[in-house]
């Protein structure tokens, strides 16, 4: 038996010991309770990005390196591909700024808004392999479109139109007022009101 009171004596020294650890380990570990602790955690979190910044400070240049190796092992085929895309590219804008003028330029006899005229047409179709422009064909595509949408054309008549006299409105000149003219109504309503006194 006196094994088994030693072995009890081993547990009750235990104990307090775990009991000290195992409520460390529960309470929650805030740091931004504490303003010293807040303030060491911050400097912490400040040097680690400053060591990572500084990382990748190193590493750019080797990332341009590694681009420019990248591009030296490009073929001239491949190189020459690149450019001739971006010069396709290139030439199409400049055919749809010329195609746009010269629908502009077509529609601004017949259209309120050239620019409408525009808006409401493919561009791609009037240009032709060689890169000239059809302007019959946009002549053909403007006079559909005023077919279709008449309200984009310009007035027929563009001066604007004197009015014209309406010999209903206003007094007629010769003194007699008709009997809804409010300076009549008036003037019965105030002569009524001054004989019933």
């Amino acid at each position: 038996m006196p094994e088994n009171e030693e072995t009890t004596e081993q547990v009750e020294q235990e104990t307090p010991e775990s009991e000290a650890a195992l409520e460390a380990e529960q309470k929650p570990t805030d740091p931004w309770s504490d303003p010293d602790i807040a303030r060491r955690e911050i400097e912490k979190l400040r040097r680690e990005a400053a060591k990572y910044r500084t990382k990748a400070g190193e590493l750019e240049p080797l990332a341009k390196r590694a681009r420019e190796l990248e591009d030296a092992s490009k073929s001239e085929q491949e190189r020459l591909t690149e450019q001739l895309r971006a010069a396709e590219d290139r030439a199409k804008a400049v055919q749809q700024r010329a195609v746009r003028a010269e629908v502009r330029a077509l529609a601004a006899a017949e259209f309120a808004d050239p620019d409408d005229a525009h808006a409401f047409l493919d561009l791609d179709g009037f240009v032709d392999d060689d890169g000239d422009i059809d302007t019959d064909g946009i002549r053909k595509q403007l006079a559909e479109l005023l077919k279709r949408k008449p309200h984009l054309a310009k007035p027929s008549d563009t001066s604007p139109r004197p009015p014209r006299p309406d010999r209903s409105q206003g007094s007629s000149g010769n003194g007699n007022r008709s009997s809804s003219d409010p300076g009549v109504i008036f003037q019965g309503i105030m002569d009524q009101a001054l004989k019933g006194r």
